[in-house]
């Protein structure tokens, strides 16, 4: 299978990161899709200009995803602006289509960033048109609609879980390959004392309580016609 996390920024994998290198183990294909530049998670040097932060974002992202031999692709729109756009849509669709997509990892529809509830209704609509002829682009459209399961989102918003999948054989790996995202690192140590790594391994932990395994990811299906298999995917 093919594998892909489509994110608004580059570190928002972290939510499916561990159950993507568990996909990796059975030998399935991993790509990452993230549809802004991330110029805005800077947040401790905000004097760096767009091109500089992003150059560094995309190297981050870039660095993880050759970690694991994965694609890695940015539709590259301004970090905090995103907007469902045509170009935008066409381009999303193209990227599904490139990836040849059979499992998309995305946001939940409720979050706490209107770029990650963006991305959500985008990859709704165009992951419907990713196996359609209508909407031409350079890649030839997907033999069928591919799966779709929803990240946990950040902060105090509910989250109805109920697909977990055990990662604790790979919650070290994990952890180190989010370390690649340094500059992130860097922001989230100054605005909440906590690294990436540690922020990912305490939610990781409850869900792995509520399942009797040690560290678990937690999903929901994206309730949308073709979306939802009869059959199990994910690992």
């Amino acid at each position: 299978m093919n594998v892909v996390s489509i994110m608004a920024h580059q570190d928002d994998e972290m939510r499916c990161l561990g159950t993507m290198l568990r996909c990796r183990e059975r030998g399935d294909t991993l790509w990452f899709v993230t549809l802004t530049d991330g110029s805005k998670g800077l947040v401790q040097s905000p004097e760096c200009s767009r091109q500089e932060a992003a150059s560094l974002r995309h190297a981050e992202m870039q660095a993880l995803a050759d970690e694991v031999q994965a694609g890695y692709s940015s539709l590259d729109e301004p970090d905090e602006f995103l907007y469902d756009t045509p170009d935008v849509r066409l381009r999303l669709i193209e990227a599904i289509r490139q990836a040849r997509a059979d499992l998309i990892f995305t946001h939940y529809h409720d979050d706490y960033n209107l770029d990650h509830s963006t991305v959500h209704a985008l990859v709704r609509q165009c992951a419907m048109q990713s196996c359609l002829p209508v909407l031409p682009t350079a890649s030839p459209p997907l033999p069928a609609h591919p799966a779709i399961f929803l990240v946990e989102p950040h902060g105090p918003i509910s989250f109805p879980a109920c697909y977990y999948v055990d990662i604790s054989s790979v919650q070290e790996q994990k952890a180190r390959l989010l370390r690649h995202h340094a500059s992130q690192e860097e922001a989230m140590q100054r605005g909440t004392g906590s690294g990436l790594a540690e922020l990912s391994a305490r939610l990781d932990a409850y869900r792995g309580s509520q399942v009797e395994c040690r560290y678990a990811e937690a999903f929901v299906p994206m309730a949308a016609r073709g979306a939802l298999k009869p059959y199990p995917v994910l690992p």
